[in-house]
Parts: C-alpha cells; sequence; structure tokens
C-alpha cells in the first residue's frame, strides 16, 4: 500500500513539473511574441504602425495631404504635446514637426513613446527619416524637451486602391514608463491615460 502511495506521489510530481514547464513555456513565449510582433508591424507596416527609412523620397508629387498629430501619456507625469496640430504637405515632401514633453512632477521619470497612424493602411507609406519612438526619454523634475520628427508620405500611396484618395492622415504617439529593468509598462490603469492635442505653445 505504501509502495503504490509513494508511486502516486511521484506520478503527481511529475504532472505537476509538466504542468509548470508548459506553463512557463506559454507565458515565455508571449512575452517573445511582443517584439516579434512589433518587428513584424514596422517591416509590414500592419496596424498602422509606421516605415523607419535613412532615405528621402526621390519625387514629390503635386497633390497635398494633411497630417494630424496626437499625444498620450499612461502613467507618465508628464505634458506631452505636439507643437503643431497638424501640417499640410505634399506627398513625398519632407517634413518636419516637434512635440513637446514636460516632467510636472518632482521625480525624474524615464518612458518611452509608442507610435501609429490612422487610417491603419496609411502606416505602410507613412515614412519616418527621424523620431522618437521606442527610445527611453529621461526627463529631470521640471525638465523639459523639444523632440523632432521627420518624415514623408510615400507617393506609391496613391497606388493603393483603398487610399488613393485620402486627404487626411493621424499621427499618434503614446508615452508610456519604463520600469527599473528597461521595459514599458504595459499594464498601467486605462483611467491613466492623459491625452492632449494642443496647439503651439
Amino acid at each position: 500500500m505504501d509502495d503504490r502511495k509513494a508511486a502516486n506521489n511521484r506520478a503527481n510530481i511529475r504532472v505537476a513539473a509538466f504542468g509548470a514547464t508548459i506553463a512557463l513555456s506559454m507565458v515565455g513565449a508571449a512575452y517573445a511574441a511582443v517584439p516579434l510582433y512589433q518587428l513584424f508591424c514596422q517591416v509590414t507596416g500592419y496596424g498602422g504602425t509606421t516605415q523607419r527609412t535613412d532615405t528621402y523620397s526621390d519625387r514629390v508629387l503635386d497633390r497635398k495631404i494633411t497630417v494630424r498629430f496626437d499625444s498620450n501619456t499612461v502613467g507618465v507625469p508628464w505634458e506631452f504635446r505636439p507643437k503643431q496640430r497638424s501640417v499640410s504637405m505634399k506627398i513625398g515632401e519632407t517634413t518636419q514637426i516637434s512635440y513637446f514633453a514636460h516632467n510636472r512632477s518632482k521625480r525624474t521619470s524615464t518612458a518611452s513613446a509608442t507610435f501609429n497612424v490612422s487610417p491603419s493602411l496609411a502606416g505602410a507609406y507613412f515614412n519616418k527619416v527621424e523620431c522618437f519612438c521606442f527610445t527611453e526619454t529621461t526627463l529631470k523634475p521640471g525638465e523639459s524637451l523639444d523632440m523632432p520628427v521627420v518624415f514623408y508620405i510615400d507617393p506609391d500611396i496613391i497606388d493603393q486602391p483603398e487610399l488613393k484618395d485620402i486627404r487626411t492622415i493621424t499621427l499618434s504617439y503614446t508615452f508610456f514608463p519604463v520600469d527599473a529593468e528597461g521595459s514599458p509598462v504595459a499594464s498601467a490603469p486605462v483611467d491613466s491615460t492623459t491625452k492632449t492635442n494642443s496647439t503651439q505653445e
């Protein structure tokens, strides 16, 4: 009887260990999926993710498009806003705008910005030459910072049937706090989101 009980205990331990291994593997896969999905979005423009480039457009169309700028913070004690609400530009023309950030707290804080474009299909044609996204930004108490964004709209956008008549695109940034290990904290409460779309200072 004791031998049978011991055998059952060993079997239970093996099952528990196997279950724990599976659970840990699933958690690890979930964490790994985040950067892989982010990379996929950056490469394809899926989900409104803009493209990063080191080159400029070799052609400029005689057609204008309006780009609007949006700003949000989640759990970050900063004032964060675009220095201008929108810009009218030619498709293919390189344009520079700036966002403004100010730490309103009495503590030094670090945050990282994510971004997306609306409508989402336009993300594949929104090319950013310079931006502050996915880099850590640290502000001391009361410190302010201007953050430039240099971009252009790929002229190939007019060849996309769903976008050929588009007149307005919105670029949106959201700052999240960075934890001690340097990773954005994505589980901040929804009600801590601050949204600002102010015009120039």
